[in-house]
């Protein structure tokens, strides 16, 4: 259990993951010292005044000079940044505190791109320093006010009469809720780790993403949908189409590509080492779209 005497300093605290966890805090009785580059986004979070939360520090993670001054009494970290920017935000935090970081599953795809390979050096980077800490790898997260996995499939529902999935949909998926994502995050705060660690956090089972599709459909009050197979490469022609078309989300064909790998784990490390067991998808859903 985290102490309630000892602030978190929250990198990211007006993005998704960030808001999340600096409520659940606060909520636990923990004092929080967000850390934002933006002062807006931070707004717009909507979190009112609470006598835990103290006034938001600015920094960017390219700035060392500010970030230096915003960890400076720095004893636990949490990092809902891109995990590219770990390198940074080691040489700037305090060498005693406590990490925990968000990277990301894309860093096992074979697919490389920009996203895939800043995971993977933020990984490196925390492994080679030996601080205490660790780098949480969540598969896709569903479930946070204003997010667009979940949110914008129900969108792309609504107007398709038939869904195109690569191989019919046969590639597996395993998504979190961001609320087993936040217990995840503070549920490592209060480990001390010895050295660096990875570690990914994943929902309870993997299932064919066409089966995620119509999970989807039924927990948005949709009607079953229709799934058809298509080969990869002419959806991927056509996705920069998504960009003109206003009746459909955006889907970049990088999206589509992904859309042929397996992404299933095993789960055991994540409730051996933090006693988190993830919300079943039809129960995360149900509160997605609930709220």
């Amino acid at each position: 259990m985290i102490p309630q005497n000892a602030t978190v300093h929250v990198i990211g605290a007006g993005g998704r993951s960030g808001a999340a966890l600096v409520r659940a805090l606060l909520a636990a009785g923990v004092p929080v010292q967000p850390v934002v580059r933006d002062a807006g986004r931070w707004q717009q979070t909507g979190l009112p005044p609470h006598p835990l939360l103290a006034p938001p520090r600015m920094a960017d993670l390219r700035d060392a000079a500010a970030l230096g001054a915003a960890l400076r009494d720095a004893a636990r970290i949490v990092s809902t940044a891109h995990a590219r920017m770990t390198a940074l935000l080691l040489a700037a935090a305090p060498a005693s505190a406590r990490l925990v970081l968000l990277g990301s599953t894309r860093r096992f795809s074979r697919w490389r791109d920009a996203h895939g390979d800043g995971v993977r050096a933020g990984e490196a980077a925390l492994l080679a320093s030996g601080r205490s800490g660790v780098m949480l790898h969540p598969t896709m997260i569903y479930g946070a006010t204003g997010e667009n996995n979940v949110q914008r499939l129900a969108a792309l529902l609504r107007r398709l009469p038939v869904v195109p999935l690569p191989a019919g949909g046969r590639a597996l998926v395993q998504p979190i809720h961001q609320d087993d994502v936040t217990r995840a995050i503070v549920a490592a705060l209060a480990i001390d780790w010895a050295g660096s660690r990875a570690l990914v956090i994943a929902g309870p089972a993997a299932l064919p993403y066409a089966d995620f599709v119509r999970a989807v459909a039924r927990a948005a009050g949709l009607p079953r949908p229709r799934i058809l197979g298509v080969p990869a490469a002419p959806l991927m022609a056509l996705a920069p189409l998504t960009a003109v078309l206003p009746f459909l989300p955006r889907i970049t064909a990088a999206e589509i590509r992904r859309l042929r790998e397996d992404k299933g784990f095993d789960i055991a490390p994540m409730s051996a080492t933090l006693g988190v067991r993830p919300v079943p998808l039809e129960t995360g859903l149900a509160r997605t779209f609930a709220n």
